[in-house]
Parts: structure tokens; sequence; C-alpha cells
């Protein structure tokens, strides 16, 4: 394994894959570095002498600058590095593609379930939605009796615990209670008996809906309605209380306008309308249940890889992340778009520094106009109440080597690969342009994950270098860890080790194409990922107002 790694040949720091003692002599192209103190792995080192406000380059683009003199061998940190970053402009060049082959995946195809729309969902759910917070409660209430009702509970092995430790209290054994260790989590994701076609009911409840902006409300409803129109998603019922400003009509506009012709069943409930709680809570319980029915007739069937529409989501980056997972990820998704598929890139404020190249690589100036208009327009917003992007990277990025907002984007960006871009989107706008997407969403992991579906992801590959948990209601999430020591610490949420690219036993393109195999298993329901597994449905509404 190489102690080290110049990502392009213009940079001018060094990337320690593993830990450099202080005073280690190194040779790098004519140059002989020694190193001025402890490197950890993932941080950054200087090639040579630079003085204040002299740039600090990484991925051949600028990511900081020093705000004193930096040895050569020094280690740059937020003490003597601020962010800074290449000002954007419009469209100056055109892309020409150089496409990967895919020669071997042409006659390829994925089991999923065909809907009327011609979109092909790699999972088939029920939802059932409040309109409004007033009405989680409810929303809580149907899901106990459902998920109970027709086994898809997760396994309360916390429960149980809690359960064996009162025993022993009430035994009056305080010794067992203080030696008491849980046995092991088991899998208990199962096919359903009753509905062997259905993976679930989901449960999108919220604090929308009312008491903020008319914005918000109009946002939420439309981000509902991308996951009511979502290929994943067999129909929905809706708890409305009746009063809120997310009103019914507001949804079923929303709906029309994804679909002129939608044609899926939406039942739904108005509290304020119905005689008491109870009848309506029964009524939505036995009309869900009929639907349930009617759904489970429906089953997986053989579809191109072209009705692949792949979300590319980050989250507890670190330094490596740029360099392994994101990368393999891009490189996937220049498969899938090189098979005629769909892949979406998003969280905007870790793509600052990069805009430019991104710009170019836009089909058409209308497409790169739009995405230079949003980037400005949230910028400004940040900065109106006193933050902005370089205010991004979070304790734990800083702690592994993402020490300004450009060098975690120029890291970021890789997951978007190298292919044009066929469209730019705006926040809940759905997909209907095969290739690369850009998609404006906030940093924030679970607020951009849940954009993302809700623009029509039905898989997302997620990447992380610190450990993140997060899922999705209804679209699996695949998490894939930056660097072994992670994969190996924490197992039981990840999916795909890209580690081996650090240590050098796997290229990128290699990396790329086993992670795609991956996608068209869980695609094929022959995979349950580890978030899936642990029921873990995240799902964030953004408000639109300043989050990173």
């Amino acid at each position: 394994m190489n102690t080290y790694l110049q990502i392009h040949p213009s940079d001018n720091v060094l990337v320690a894959l593993q830990d450099i003692p202080a005073g280690t002599n190194i040779s790098f192209n004519g140059h002989d570095i020694q190193t001025q103190q402890n490197i950890s792995a993932k941080h950054k080192f200087l090639i040579e002498d630079i003085q204040a406000g002299d740039p600090i380059t990484m991925y051949g683009v600028l990511v900081g600058k020093a705000n004193k003199t930096i040895l050569q061998g020094e280690s740059i940190t937020t003490e003597n590095v601020i962010h800074d970053a290449n000002a954007f402009h419009e469209k100056d060049s055109s892309l020409e593609w150089q496409a990967p082959d895919v020669s071997k995946w042409k006659d390829r195809s994925f089991m999923g379930y065909h809907r009327n729309d011609g979109q092909v969902g790699t999972r088939n759910y029920w939802l059932v939605i409040p309109l409004v917070f007033c009405e989680n409660r409810n929303v809580s209430v149907i899901k106990t009796a459902f998920e109970k009702g027709l086994g898809f509970a997760p396994a309360e092995v916390y429960n149980e615990q809690v359960t064996d430790l009162v025993n022993l209290y009430k035994s009056g054994n305080l010794d067992a209670v203080k030696n008491y260790e849980a046995g092991a989590l088991t899998e208990t994701d199962k096919r359903n008996p009753v509905f062997p076609n259905i993976d679930g009911i989901k449960f999108l409840t919220h604090e929308g809906g009312c008491g903020g902006t008319r914005q918000d409300s109009d946002a939420l409803c439309a981000l509902l309605a991308g996951y009511i129109h979502h290929s994943n998603v067999a129909g929905a019922t809706i708890l409305s209380l009746g009063c809120q400003h997310a009103q019914v009509s507001i949804l079923q506009e929303s709906l029309k306008k994804l679909n002129p012709n939608f044609n899926k069943p939406v039942l739904v409930y108005e509290q304020q309308k119905s005689p008491s709680e109870f009848a309506m809570l029964s009524a939505a319980i036995k009309d869900t249940f009929l639907a349930l029915v009617e759904a489970n007739k429906q089953s997986r069937q053989p579809a191109p890889l072209s009705k692949l529409v792949i979300g590319l989501e980050c989250g507890g980056s670190d330094g490596f992340s740029g360099i392994s997972a994101n990368p393999a990820v891009g490189h996937t998704s220049d498969l899938i778009v090189a098979l005629g598929g769909t892949s979406i890139l998003s969280e905007f404020p870790e793509l600052c520094g990069v805009e430019q190249e991104l710009i170019n690589r836009c089909q058409n100036d209308t497409t790169s106009d739009k995405f230079i208009r949003i980037m400005r327009a949230y910028e400004n917003q940040a900065q109106s109440v006193g933050s902005g992007f370089y205010m991004n990277p979070s304790p734990g990025n800083i702690k592994d080597g993402l020490i300004t907002d450009a060098i975690k984007s120029a890291g970021a960006a890789k997951k978007g690969g190298t292919s044009p871009v066929t469209d730019v989107l705006d926040y809940t706008e759905y997909v209907t342009k095969p290739g690369l997407n850009l998609l404006c969403t906030p940093g924030n992991d679970v607020e951009s994950t849940s954009a993302e579906v809700g623009s029509g992801a039905n898989v997302v590959l997620f990447t992380t270098g610190l450990g993140t948990p997060t899922g999705n209601p209804i679209s699996p999430v695949v998490k894939l860890a930056t660097n072994t020591k992670l994969a190996t610490r924490m197992k039981d949420i990840i999916d795909i080790n890209t580690g081996t690219i650090i240590s050098g036993e796997q290229s990128i393109a290699e990396m790329g194409e086993d992670i795609l195999e991956f996608v068209i298993r869980t695609a094929s329901g022959e995979v349950r990922t580890k978030a899936e597994q642990l029921h873990q449905d995240d799902f964030i509404p953004w408000k639109r107002g300043v989050s990173l």
C-alpha cells in the first residue's frame, strides 16, 4: 500500500493514505520532503513552501488559501488554511464525453415492478401520509395496527432486553442486571406471508403542513406527490386534518403536474369531516387493506437497466471519500448513464468550487443557466443570515481531513462521474430526462436523500467515511464505506467496502463495476440493504430556509 497520493498533477498537496510519523523523508517528483509533524491518514501536507495568500490546490481546483507561511511537509489545518474557491460564470466550453464500455451489461435486466406510466420500481410499497403534523399520532395508530397485524413490524429485540432486565431486577438479582449481555442481533427482515408481493407499508410522518410559509406547504405537497408518483409505490392513504395550509387540493394539483393521467389509488380521509377519529381510522384501515389486496397482484418482471434511477449521496464524509467511494460511485453513474439510465447528484452546497466544471458539462445553455441561477440564489440566501457554503464542513469532516468546503465539495462531486449533465432540477422537481441530473438540495444527509427519492431515485448509493445509518422509507439505500476500518467496525450498517481502492487491491473502475452488480441485485429484490434490514426509514422535507 502506498503511503501518500497526489490526486491531480497540478495539486500542491499530498494525501496521507496511512499515518506518517514526523521526520519521515519522502521523495516525490524531484522534491525531497520531510514531514514537519505526525500526519494522520486522510490529511494533507505541502509539497513545497507557500506563503500567506498562496492557493491550496486539490483535484486540480482551488480549495483554499494559506493565511500564514506553511512549510514543505507541514500539514494543512483550519489554523493555517481558509476556504477559497474559483468563481464561476456562464458556460464557456463543451464536454466531449467518452462513455465507458458497457457491452457486457447491454442484455442485462433487473426484476422490477412495472407501473402504468412506464416507470419500473425496485420495491412495492404502500404509503400512509399525513398532510399536516396534527395527524402524526393517527398515522402512528395505523402504523402499529398494520405492522403488527401483517408482520411488517421489526423484531422487538430491545423490548425483550428490557423485559429480561425487569425480571432480573424483580428477582432481586442486581448483579445479574449489571452483568447482563444482550444476544446477537439476527436477520429479521422476512417476506410477509399475507401479501408476498408487497415490501411493506411506509409512514412518512413530518413536522410540516401548517404554521410555516405557504411556500413550505406547497413544497411539502410537491415532495409528497413525488413519493406517491414514485416507481416504488403502489398507492397511498392520506390523512388530512382539514384546516391546514397543505390542502388535499394542492397535493392533487402536484400529482397532476407529474402525470396528467395519474391513476394510482390514493385514499383520502379528512378528520374534520369525519363523525369521529375512531370512524375515520377504522375506514382508513379497512380501505387500505382492500387496496393492499390489489397491490399484491403486481409481481416482479424483467426490466432493462435503463429503468434504473440512481441517487448519488454522501454523509459523514472523510479525507478518503473523494479518492475511493465517491469516484467509484461516479464510475457506476457513468455506466448507468451509458446504458440509458438516470443518476441524480444533489447537495448543492457541496458543489462549491467545482461549479464551472459542471456548468461546462451541461448539454446546453438553458440547463447551465438554470444551475447558475439556483446556485447563486442559494449562496445569497445563506449569506443573508450570516452563513455561507464555507461553513458546511462538520466537526467530523474536519477531524478526518476535509478542512474547507471546497476540499469537501471537490471530492463529493466525484460521485457524479464524468458524463454530461442532461438536466438541472430545483427541489421537488421530478426526473424526466435520462442521464446525469443535478438536483438542488441541502448537504444535510436525510433532507438530501429524501429529496433524491422524491425526484425519482429507485436506488440510492450513499458513501460514508465516518459511518452514517441513513436510510429511506421507499428506496433501498446502499451504504459504501470509504475505508476498510469503517467497513469492519460498522459492518451492521455498511453494504460495500471501497477501502480496497485505498489499499491498492482494486481500481476505481473495478469497484464501480462491482457496485453496479450490487445495484442490479438490490433492484431485483435479491439483496435487502443494511438500512432496510434495520428499518432505517429516514424522511425529512426541506423547509426552503438555510440548511447546508
